[in-house]
Protein backbone atom coordinates (compact mmCIF):
# COMPACT_ATOMS: atom_id res chain seq x y z
CA UNK A 1 0.00 0.00 0.00
CA UNK A 2 2.62 2.66 0.81
CA UNK A 3 4.31 1.72 -3.07
CA UNK A 4 0.87 2.23 -4.32
CA UNK A 5 0.61 5.92 -2.17
CA UNK A 6 3.86 6.66 -3.22
CA UNK A 7 3.21 5.99 -6.73
CA UNK A 8 -0.09 8.15 -6.76
CA UNK A 9 1.66 10.77 -5.20
CA UNK A 10 4.39 11.09 -7.74
CA UNK A 11 1.37 10.65 -10.37
CA UNK A 12 -0.32 13.60 -8.98
CA UNK A 13 2.88 15.87 -8.77
CA UNK A 14 3.05 15.34 -12.53
CA UNK A 15 0.04 15.98 -12.88
CA UNK A 16 -0.78 19.12 -10.51
CA UNK A 17 0.09 21.22 -13.33
CA UNK A 18 -1.89 20.44 -16.21
CA UNK A 19 -5.25 19.47 -14.30
CA UNK A 20 -6.76 22.73 -14.09
CA UNK A 21 -5.58 24.06 -17.41
CA UNK A 22 -6.99 20.48 -18.61
CA UNK A 23 -10.52 20.89 -17.49
CA UNK A 24 -11.40 24.67 -18.83
CA UNK A 25 -10.31 23.19 -22.34
CA UNK A 26 -12.73 20.52 -21.93
CA UNK A 27 -15.64 22.79 -23.05
CA UNK A 28 -13.87 24.67 -26.03
CA UNK A 29 -15.50 25.95 -28.56
CA UNK A 30 -15.08 25.07 -31.87
CA UNK A 31 -13.06 28.35 -32.44
CA UNK A 32 -10.99 27.76 -29.09
CA UNK A 33 -10.26 24.08 -30.30
CA UNK A 34 -9.25 25.75 -33.77
CA UNK A 35 -6.79 28.42 -32.49
CA UNK A 36 -5.17 25.61 -29.79
CA UNK A 37 -4.35 23.63 -33.03
CA UNK A 38 -3.08 26.18 -35.02
CA UNK A 39 -0.81 27.10 -32.16
CA UNK A 40 0.96 23.26 -31.09
CA UNK A 41 0.86 23.58 -34.90
CA UNK A 42 3.16 26.50 -35.26
CA UNK A 43 5.27 26.14 -32.12
CA UNK A 44 6.44 22.26 -32.95
CA UNK A 45 5.51 21.33 -36.59
CA UNK A 46 7.41 18.11 -36.38
CA UNK A 47 6.70 16.69 -33.22
CA UNK A 48 4.29 13.75 -33.82
CA UNK A 49 1.54 15.24 -32.98
CA UNK A 50 2.04 17.67 -35.64
CA UNK A 51 2.42 14.74 -38.15
CA UNK A 52 -0.37 12.59 -36.46
CA UNK A 53 -2.57 15.65 -36.24
CA UNK A 54 -2.78 16.63 -39.77
CA UNK A 55 -3.63 13.19 -41.40
CA UNK A 56 -7.57 13.34 -42.26
CA UNK A 57 -8.03 10.07 -43.42
CA UNK A 58 -6.83 6.81 -42.16
CA UNK A 59 -4.05 5.12 -43.69
CA UNK A 60 -5.33 2.12 -45.80
CA UNK A 61 -3.61 -0.84 -44.12
CA UNK A 62 -4.84 -3.95 -42.52
CA UNK A 63 -6.75 -3.24 -39.19
CA UNK A 64 -4.22 -2.65 -36.08
CA UNK A 65 -3.37 -0.94 -32.87
CA UNK A 66 0.16 -0.81 -33.22
CA UNK A 67 2.04 0.63 -29.47
CA UNK A 68 0.00 1.39 -26.19
CA UNK A 69 -2.76 3.50 -25.14
CA UNK A 70 -0.33 6.60 -25.08
CA UNK A 71 2.33 6.05 -27.36
CA UNK A 72 0.99 4.15 -30.56
CA UNK A 73 -0.97 4.50 -33.67
CA UNK A 74 -3.17 2.97 -35.76
CA UNK A 75 -3.66 1.60 -39.37
CA UNK A 76 -6.87 0.95 -40.90
CA UNK A 77 -8.84 2.64 -38.60
CA UNK A 78 -12.63 2.80 -39.05
CA UNK A 79 -14.92 5.76 -38.88
CA UNK A 80 -17.69 5.64 -36.64
CA UNK A 81 -21.03 7.51 -38.67
CA UNK A 82 -21.81 11.12 -37.30
CA UNK A 83 -25.49 9.84 -36.71
CA UNK A 84 -27.03 6.30 -35.97
CA UNK A 85 -30.15 4.85 -34.52
CA UNK A 86 -29.42 5.34 -31.24
CA UNK A 87 -26.38 7.86 -31.66
CA UNK A 88 -24.99 11.07 -32.05
CA UNK A 89 -20.82 12.12 -33.05
CA UNK A 90 -19.82 15.36 -30.79
CA UNK A 91 -17.49 18.13 -31.72
CA UNK A 92 -17.08 16.71 -35.61
CA UNK A 93 -14.57 19.16 -36.35
CA UNK A 94 -11.91 17.65 -34.35
CA UNK A 95 -12.40 14.65 -36.92
CA UNK A 96 -11.95 11.87 -33.93
CA UNK A 97 -14.36 9.74 -34.30
CA UNK A 98 -12.01 6.55 -36.41
CA UNK A 99 -11.15 3.81 -34.36
CA UNK A 100 -10.20 0.31 -34.74
CA UNK A 101 -13.15 -1.69 -35.71
CA UNK A 102 -13.04 -4.08 -32.51
CA UNK A 103 -13.81 -0.20 -31.04
CA UNK A 104 -16.37 0.67 -33.94
CA UNK A 105 -18.11 -2.35 -33.59
CA UNK A 106 -18.93 -2.25 -29.46
CA UNK A 107 -19.93 1.19 -29.61
CA UNK A 108 -22.68 0.67 -31.88
CA UNK A 109 -23.95 -2.28 -30.25
CA UNK A 110 -23.43 -0.55 -27.03
CA UNK A 111 -25.91 2.20 -28.53
CA UNK A 112 -28.08 0.13 -29.90
CA UNK A 113 -29.02 -1.67 -26.22
CA UNK A 114 -28.76 1.92 -24.36
CA UNK A 115 -32.63 2.34 -24.47
CA UNK A 116 -33.17 -0.78 -22.91
CA UNK A 117 -30.31 -0.27 -20.38
CA UNK A 118 -31.06 3.19 -18.79
CA UNK A 119 -34.17 4.53 -21.11
CA UNK A 120 -31.60 6.91 -22.66
CA UNK A 121 -32.66 7.57 -26.66
CA UNK A 122 -28.69 7.07 -26.80
CA UNK A 123 -25.42 8.00 -26.67
CA UNK A 124 -23.71 11.23 -27.50
CA UNK A 125 -19.85 10.11 -28.37
CA UNK A 126 -16.78 12.07 -28.25
CA UNK A 127 -13.10 12.08 -29.06
CA UNK A 128 -12.31 8.56 -29.92
CA UNK A 129 -9.13 8.09 -31.98
CA UNK A 130 -7.65 10.80 -34.80
CA UNK A 131 -7.99 8.87 -38.53
CA UNK A 132 -3.81 7.52 -38.26
CA UNK A 133 -4.46 7.57 -34.24
CA UNK A 134 -1.40 8.63 -32.57
CA UNK A 135 -0.70 11.88 -30.22
CA UNK A 136 -3.37 14.99 -30.62
CA UNK A 137 -3.09 18.46 -31.24
CA UNK A 138 -5.07 18.88 -28.43
CA UNK A 139 -6.34 17.51 -25.29
CA UNK A 140 -5.47 13.54 -24.58
CA UNK A 141 -2.45 11.78 -23.67
CA UNK A 142 -4.16 8.23 -24.49
CA UNK A 143 -6.63 7.80 -27.43
CA UNK A 144 -3.86 6.63 -29.54
CA UNK A 145 -4.31 3.35 -31.04
CA UNK A 146 -8.03 3.61 -31.78
CA UNK A 147 -9.28 1.45 -28.67
CA UNK A 148 -10.19 4.25 -26.27
CA UNK A 149 -13.47 6.19 -26.78
CA UNK A 150 -15.10 9.45 -24.54
CA UNK A 151 -18.72 8.53 -23.68
CA UNK A 152 -20.96 11.69 -22.45
CA UNK A 153 -22.43 11.66 -19.40
CA UNK A 154 -26.11 12.99 -20.49
CA UNK A 155 -28.34 11.59 -22.64
CA UNK A 156 -28.72 12.15 -26.23
CA UNK A 157 -31.37 14.36 -26.72
CA UNK A 158 -34.09 12.83 -29.19
CA UNK A 159 -33.80 15.32 -32.18
CA UNK A 160 -30.97 15.84 -34.37
CA UNK A 161 -28.31 17.79 -33.20
CA UNK A 162 -27.39 20.31 -35.87
CA UNK A 163 -23.69 20.65 -36.84
CA UNK A 164 -23.26 23.77 -34.18
CA UNK A 165 -24.59 22.42 -31.40
CA UNK A 166 -22.25 19.47 -31.91
CA UNK A 167 -19.30 21.75 -31.61
CA UNK A 168 -20.52 24.16 -28.86
CA UNK A 169 -23.05 22.51 -26.89
CA UNK A 170 -21.50 22.22 -23.20
CA UNK A 171 -21.97 18.92 -22.04
CA UNK A 172 -22.85 18.77 -18.07
CA UNK A 173 -20.72 18.88 -15.51
CA UNK A 174 -21.87 16.00 -12.67
CA UNK A 175 -19.23 16.54 -10.26
CA UNK A 176 -20.78 18.96 -6.78
CA UNK A 177 -18.79 22.34 -6.25
CA UNK A 178 -16.62 20.82 -3.77
CA UNK A 179 -15.61 18.33 -5.77
CA UNK A 180 -15.89 15.13 -3.20
CA UNK A 181 -19.27 13.72 -4.87
CA UNK A 182 -21.91 13.85 -7.56
CA UNK A 183 -24.17 16.52 -8.10
CA UNK A 184 -27.41 15.39 -7.28
CA UNK A 185 -28.93 17.70 -9.62
CA UNK A 186 -27.11 16.15 -13.02
CA UNK A 187 -26.62 12.53 -11.68
CA UNK A 188 -29.22 9.80 -11.74
CA UNK A 189 -29.19 5.99 -11.55
CA UNK A 190 -29.21 5.93 -15.70
CA UNK A 191 -25.79 7.03 -15.16
CA UNK A 192 -24.60 3.88 -13.17
CA UNK A 193 -26.33 1.23 -15.10
CA UNK A 194 -25.11 2.61 -18.13
CA UNK A 195 -21.28 2.32 -16.51
CA UNK A 196 -21.95 -0.92 -15.17
CA UNK A 197 -22.95 -2.25 -17.62
CA UNK A 198 -20.25 -1.54 -19.75
CA UNK A 199 -17.49 -2.77 -17.29
CA UNK A 200 -19.33 -5.95 -17.13
CA UNK A 201 -18.51 -6.04 -20.97
CA UNK A 202 -15.17 -8.75 -21.27
CA UNK A 203 -14.00 -6.74 -23.88
CA UNK A 204 -13.52 -3.19 -21.84
CA UNK A 205 -10.15 -3.21 -20.11
CA UNK A 206 -10.69 0.18 -18.36
CA UNK A 207 -13.33 2.85 -17.76
CA UNK A 208 -12.05 6.18 -16.36
CA UNK A 209 -14.09 8.52 -14.36
CA UNK A 210 -13.62 11.97 -12.37
CA UNK A 211 -12.94 10.55 -8.22
CA UNK A 212 -15.86 12.56 -7.10
CA UNK A 213 -18.10 10.45 -9.42
CA UNK A 214 -16.04 7.14 -8.53
CA UNK A 215 -17.76 7.75 -5.05
CA UNK A 216 -21.29 7.82 -6.24
CA UNK A 217 -20.75 5.17 -7.97
CA UNK A 218 -19.22 2.64 -5.34
CA UNK A 219 -21.78 4.02 -3.08
CA UNK A 220 -25.33 2.93 -5.24
CA UNK A 221 -23.19 -0.57 -6.73
CA UNK A 222 -24.97 -2.52 -3.74
CA UNK A 223 -24.20 -5.78 -3.13
CA UNK A 224 -22.59 -6.69 -6.95
CA UNK A 225 -19.24 -4.62 -6.50
CA UNK A 226 -16.84 -6.50 -9.10
CA UNK A 227 -17.31 -4.40 -12.38
CA UNK A 228 -16.16 -1.54 -10.16
CA UNK A 229 -12.64 -3.08 -10.13
CA UNK A 230 -12.51 -1.75 -14.02
CA UNK A 231 -13.87 1.33 -13.00
CA UNK A 232 -10.80 3.91 -11.92
CA UNK A 233 -10.38 7.55 -10.88
CA UNK A 234 -8.60 9.98 -12.98
CA UNK A 235 -8.45 13.65 -13.52
CA UNK A 236 -11.25 15.59 -16.02
CA UNK A 237 -13.64 13.03 -16.96
CA UNK A 238 -16.28 14.88 -15.34
CA UNK A 239 -18.37 15.20 -18.65
CA UNK A 240 -17.89 12.16 -19.48
CA UNK A 241 -16.29 8.65 -19.24
CA UNK A 242 -13.48 7.14 -20.77
CA UNK A 243 -14.15 2.99 -21.84
CA UNK A 244 -11.05 1.62 -23.11
CA UNK A 245 -11.21 -1.72 -25.07
CA UNK A 246 -8.40 -4.79 -24.54
CA UNK A 247 -6.29 -5.85 -27.22
CA UNK A 248 -7.72 -7.59 -30.12
CA UNK A 249 -6.74 -11.20 -29.84
CA UNK A 250 -3.63 -12.10 -31.43
CA UNK A 251 -2.93 -8.83 -32.18
CA UNK A 252 1.23 -8.49 -32.69
CA UNK A 253 2.33 -4.94 -31.56
CA UNK A 254 -0.91 -3.96 -29.47
CA UNK A 255 0.16 -3.38 -25.94
CA UNK A 256 -2.16 -3.72 -23.51
CA UNK A 257 -2.49 -3.00 -19.65
CA UNK A 258 -2.13 -5.54 -16.81
CA UNK A 259 -5.63 -6.63 -15.47
CA UNK A 260 -6.93 -4.29 -12.80
CA UNK A 261 -5.69 -6.53 -9.39
CA UNK A 262 -6.75 -3.00 -7.26
CA UNK A 263 -9.49 -3.78 -5.85
CA UNK A 264 -13.13 -2.25 -6.31
CA UNK A 265 -10.74 0.95 -5.53
CA UNK A 266 -13.34 2.53 -3.19
CA UNK A 267 -11.27 3.15 0.54
CA UNK A 268 -8.27 4.74 1.03
CA UNK A 269 -6.94 4.98 -2.79
CA UNK A 270 -10.16 7.03 -3.65
CA UNK A 271 -10.31 9.04 -0.49
CA UNK A 272 -6.47 9.98 -1.45
CA UNK A 273 -7.82 10.81 -5.52
CA UNK A 274 -10.53 13.09 -4.08
CA UNK A 275 -7.85 14.92 -1.57
CA UNK A 276 -4.97 15.35 -4.22
CA UNK A 277 -8.19 17.02 -6.57
CA UNK A 278 -9.75 19.29 -3.94
CA UNK A 279 -5.91 20.83 -3.08
CA UNK A 280 -5.53 21.40 -7.06
CA UNK A 281 -8.45 23.36 -7.03
CA UNK A 282 -8.85 24.90 -3.97
CA UNK A 283 -5.35 24.90 -2.12
CA UNK A 284 -3.61 28.19 -2.32
CA UNK A 285 -1.08 28.95 -4.81
CA UNK A 286 2.42 29.99 -3.57
CA UNK A 287 3.84 32.56 -5.82
CA UNK A 288 6.47 32.00 -8.70
CA UNK A 289 9.55 33.20 -7.61
CA UNK A 290 12.40 33.48 -11.09
CA UNK A 291 11.41 32.59 -14.80
CA UNK A 292 8.47 30.17 -16.10
CA UNK A 293 10.14 26.90 -16.43
CA UNK A 294 10.30 25.97 -20.14
CA UNK A 295 7.63 23.47 -21.43
CA UNK A 296 8.84 19.60 -22.16
CA UNK A 297 9.05 19.23 -26.22
CA UNK A 298 5.89 17.25 -27.06
CA UNK A 299 6.53 13.69 -28.32
CA UNK A 300 8.02 13.27 -31.21
CA UNK A 301 8.18 10.23 -33.96
CA UNK A 302 10.67 8.44 -32.75
CA UNK A 303 9.12 7.67 -29.94
CA UNK A 304 6.16 5.79 -31.32
CA UNK A 305 7.03 2.57 -32.86
CA UNK A 306 9.12 2.42 -35.87
CA UNK A 307 5.64 1.12 -37.43
CA UNK A 308 3.81 4.09 -37.20
CA UNK A 309 5.98 6.02 -40.15
CA UNK A 310 4.61 3.61 -42.21
CA UNK A 311 1.49 3.98 -40.89
CA UNK A 312 2.00 7.97 -41.57
CA UNK A 313 3.17 8.32 -44.80
CA UNK A 314 1.16 5.34 -45.83
CA UNK A 315 -2.19 6.83 -48.59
Amino acid sequence: MRVLNRRIAAAFVLLLGIVVPALAHAQDTADEEARRRAANIAAFPDAARALFGQKTAPADMRARAIGSYARGCLAGAMALPVDGPSWQVMRLNRNRNWGHPVLIDYLEKLAHDVPKINGWPGILVGDISQPRGGPMLTGHASHQIGLDADLWLTPMPRERLDRNERENMPAVNMARADWRDIDPKNWTPAQTKLIRTVANEPRVERIFVNPALKVALCREAGSDRAWLNKVRPMWGHNYHFHVRMVCPAGMEGCQGQEPPNFGDGCGEELSGWIERQRTAFFAPKKPRTGPAPKPKPPMSLDALPAECRQVLVSR
